[in-house]
């Protein structure tokens, strides 16, 4: 079963300007900050993010870290980060083309394995939510953790295109349950930070981006 909206042919168009939109550098800078302050990354740590993009918070990250692997379903977005690690001589991010809303593409990942998966506003682009976090929280190396950015439960009109398939954000608890439902442990939520914008119904509107992460347990 596949278990997302397909847009990667969205972003595929999108990709060459991702980063000049200075509300979507403020995200990847929030959300960076809440991660290394919750999740701890170390010096040891093989982490994964799922939904990578033009690599606006893997850049970040991988300095921390002993490897990287970005998955994204664009490949045009995945040229955008390519080119950030050329330019910048870094060694420790691999990078795939890969829907892991696929379960074929999924196994090509080794299970149990990361101590750290994370993704940042990309959850709410899959359509099965509770079945895409059992398999992805398969990936966790025992004790790892599984950190999850993204929108509060909002008004559905956060996203400017109307057409897009998306979800309107989550409850946190609803959210919790799906984690606890998932085998993981300890789930926990903090805001990293709240846009402020005039959404596609003219209206100025506040949108909190939460932080969520729980843990596999250590045996």
């Amino acid at each position: 079963m596949t278990h997302q909206w397909h847009s990667s042919d969205k972003f595929n168009r999108q990709a060459e300007g991702w980063d000049e939109n200075p509300r979507r550098l403020g995200i990847a800078e929030s959300v960076f900050r809440a991660l290394s302050e919750t999740v701890h990354f170390k010096a040891w740590h093989e982490v994964l993010e799922f939904g990578c993009g033009t690599g606006l918070v893997t850049m970040q990250v991988a300095p921390l870290v002993r490897k990287l692997t970005a998955i994204d379903t664009s490949h045009r977005m995945l040229g955008v980060l390519e080119g950030k690690i050329m330019a910048t001589e870094t060694k420790n991010i691999e990078s795939r083309c890969l829907d892991l809303t696929d379960p074929g593409e999924m196994h090509l990942l080794p299970k149990g394995h990361f101590n750290v998966v994370y993704a940042s506003m990309t959850l709410h682009h899959i359509d099965d939510t509770a079945a895409f976090l059992k398999e992805i929280a398969g990936l966790l190396a025992p004790g790892g953790t599984l950190a999850i950015a993204d929108l509060d439960h909002e008004d559905g009109y956060f996203h400017d295109d109307a057409e897009e398939k998306v979800h309107p954000g989550f409850e946190r608890r609803a959210l919790a349950t799906m984690l606890e439902a998932a085998g993981l442990k300890n789930p926990a939520f903090r805001t990293a930070m709240t846009v402020e914008k005039k959404n596609r119904a003219g209206r100025q509107a506040s949108y909190p981006i939460f932080l969520a992460t729980a843990t596999k347990p250590a045996a």
